[in-house]
């Protein structure tokens, strides 16, 4: 059973009967006091995302999480519709299980998989993707001078502040942890 101390981002762990996924995890000590490590744990079925401090000695179980590869094919309704790489078997995943995909995958994008017993509980985004812009204002002669940023809307309907020089039809690259440009792709 491993150790609080031992915990990672991306991690599963079972906390009061729930499964969780480890969204953050820090070590804090403060002056004379013992250390402790501040987690922050999302909840697989629920969203619902928690704040909680463990002794660094403090057991948590953590199940079996198998990871594995899929493609993002297309959008049905209130749910992704996504194609297993190994076998080809498509399967239909809830919103709730990839609240922030509908902004960053368009079609044919590799995604990661957790299942717990054959059941995906969550799905993991690519750290980066890219994609086209749709809309953004004209470039302004001199504006790269200083550092300054402006609105672009994305081929997926996301709002992101790209830098002046970049136009319409552009492919730029997107973290998806933090929604923000990097570069030109």
């Amino acid at each position: 059973m491993p150790k609080a101390i031992d915990l990672r981002k991306g991690q599963c762990v079972e906390y009061e009967n729930k499964l969780w996924f480890v969204h953050e995890a820090s070590r804090v000590s403060k002056g004379n006091w013992r250390s402790y490590m501040q987690v922050k744990l999302k909840n697989f079925q629920t969203g619902q995302i928690i704040d909680q401090r463990f002794n660094m000695d403090e057991d948590l179980p953590s199940p079996h999480v198998e990871d594995r590869a899929y493609e993002y094919l297309y959008r049905d309704g209130d749910s992704f519709v996504l194609m297993d790489m190994q076998n080809y078997e498509q399967v239909n995943v809830s919103k709730d299980l990839m609240p922030d995909a509908e902004h960053y995958l368009k079609g044919n994008e590799k995604v990661i998989a957790k299942s717990i017993d054959g059941q995906i509980v969550g799905v993991e985004l690519p750290n980066t993707v890219v994609l086209q812009v749709a809309e953004a204002p004209p470039v302004v002669k001199g504006a790269t001078a200083t550092n300054q940023s402006k609105d672009a809307v994305l081929e997926t309907g996301l709002k992101v502040r790209v830098p002046p020089f970049i136009v319409i039809g552009e492919m730029v690259k997107i973290d998806t942890r933090t929604g923000e440009y990097i570069e030109r792709a």
